[in-house]
């Protein structure tokens, strides 16, 4: 099984590996681990350690305000490898403290991207998803995701697909783009597919933001298929992202990562209560790195999944909860799926969440006639064009509300009271706090604004 690793190697090493003008490799961090086929071609991942903001807290909670410290002498370092598949050794490999300065072993999953199940015919289009985001009026009040750098972790973008469906210019940042180790292609020039999807859907909102593509389901595995990804790769893009924010001007930072993968399947992990699982976690280095980024001022989003009760897909293979790992994590906006007439769709998945039992965040609007990226007929769909229909709308808003004036957890916050209520006790696990209402944010970001003048 591939596994990341977790070391704590001497401080000199470990600021190598987190120094951005340098590449430190798997030989720079050890010489070997008995036991472990180490995966040479995997750029070492300097992780930061976390702390509780408050004297007494416990280490190992997500919910509650943490601090995160790239020192030196306190972070650790993750490199990736395989271990032998039988239980016995996979049970020596995670015993801490085998093999020099081993920290932990945790699961490096299969992500996969949310499709649809169904062949159900669209309802709506993109157009119809501008006018109930109200994007005219957006844009009017300058809204519309200018300076925001908007991060597509999928299957890479096809910039002219984009441009030619959408009717207008796109940008693609290639200098902050990202590609795993094997993984050949320029940043918006991939072949049209998933990636291609979610790239026009965040645009809806936000036409003017600049999209960072980053191909983390482009990776393969041996014997696999293009569709595998591998989690550990998302680890190396959410630290490419992080010196990406940390590279911003603290005044008008903007970073917002859309993430429409996830696990769907126990098979691919290991058992809920070991060390090294990651679906129910909070230390798996994932969902460390995605906590530290958002507080660095990051807005994180995550599809949901789609693994509704009525229609889910052929791959769930969760008993129950299926919104798992970083999809259900406290610090992201889990994304449920809606249809243009504001019922949630079949496919989309209903918490409570593992990492946190309030998921989903809020719906988005799903299965419309978009992109266009899978065929003239078939429609933006899945919990997959959700995200980023809603990171598109979190662009748009950053481009007047930085970082420093809003922070990440501020404006989820101000998202969940402001959603429209498909329901008659608030928060659900069908819909979540309710549908993103754009016009209510906006109101509510005008009353903050003038609160804070008088």
């Amino acid at each position: 099984m591939r596994v990341l690793i977790q070391l704590r190697p001497s401080p000199d090493v470990v600021a190598a590996v987190a120094a951005p003008d340098l590449t430190a490799t798997t030989a720079d961090v050890t010489d070997g681990l008995p036991g472990v086929a180490l995966d040479h071609s995997f750029t070492p991942v300097a992780l930061p350690r976390a702390h509780p903001a408050s004297a007494g807290g416990d280490p190992l909670s997500l919910h509650q305000p943490l601090v995160f410290s790239l020192a030196p002498e306190e972070a650790s370092v993750l490199v990736r490898g395989e271990i032998a598949d039988d239980e016995s050794s996979a049970r020596m490999a995670l015993l801490p403290g085998r093999g020099r300065d081993v920290v932990g072993v945790y699961a490096d999953p299969l992500i996969e991207t949310s499709l649809t199940c169904g062949g159900s015919p669209p309802v709506g289009t993109w157009q119809d998803v501008a006018r109930l985001l109200r994007v005219p009026e957006l844009h009017a009040e300058g809204y519309d995701g200018a300076g925001v750098a908007l991060a597509v972790c999928d299957t890479g973008v096809n910039a002219a697909h984009v441009r030619d469906h959408l009717g207008k210019d796109v940008t693609v940042d290639r200098g902050r783009s990202w590609n795993p180790s094997g993984v050949t292609g320029e940043p918006g020039g991939f072949a049209v597919d998933h990636g291609t999807m979610c790239a026009f859907d965040t645009l809806i909102a936000a036409p003017r933001a600049t999209l960072v593509d980053v191909p983390i389901l482009l990776s393969r595995r041996q014997g696999g298929t293009v569709m595998d990804g591998l989690l550990s790769d998302a680890v190396a893009a959410f630290a490419h992202l992080r010196a990406v924010l940390d590279a911003q001007p603290a005044d008008s930072r903007a970073l917002v990562v859309s993430n429409s993968w996830g696990s769907f399947s126990p098979l691919w992990d290991l058992p809920p209560g070991q060390p090294g699982n990651y679906s129910d976690n909070a230390a798996h280095p994932f969902n460390i790195i995605v906590g530290s980024l958002e507080q660095a001022g990051a807005d994180i989003l995550f599809a949901a999944g789609n693994c509704g009760a009525e229609c889910k897909d052929r791959r769930c293979a969760y008993p129950g909860r299926p919104i798992v790992g970083a999809n259900s994590h406290p610090q992201v906006l889990s994304v449920g799926g809606v249809d243009t007439n504001g019922e949630r769709v079949g496919y989309s998945s209903q918490g409570p969440g593992r990492l946190s039992d309030r998921k989903p965040d809020v719906c988005a609007y799903t299965h419309f006639a978009g992109s266009k990226a899978f065929g003239d007929d078939v429609p933006d769909s899945g919990t997959s064009a959700a995200c980023p229909v809603a990171a598109g709308l979190v662009a748009a808003i950053r481009t007047r509300w930085p970082a420093s004036r809003i922070s990440p957890s501020q404006l989820r916050t101000l998202l969940h009271r402001t959603a429209e209520d498909r329901s008659t006790v608030g928060f659900d696990y069908d819909y979540g706090y309710g549908v993103a209402d754009a016009a209510a944010l906006v109101a509510a970001l005008r009353r903050r604004a003038e609160r804070h003048r008088l």
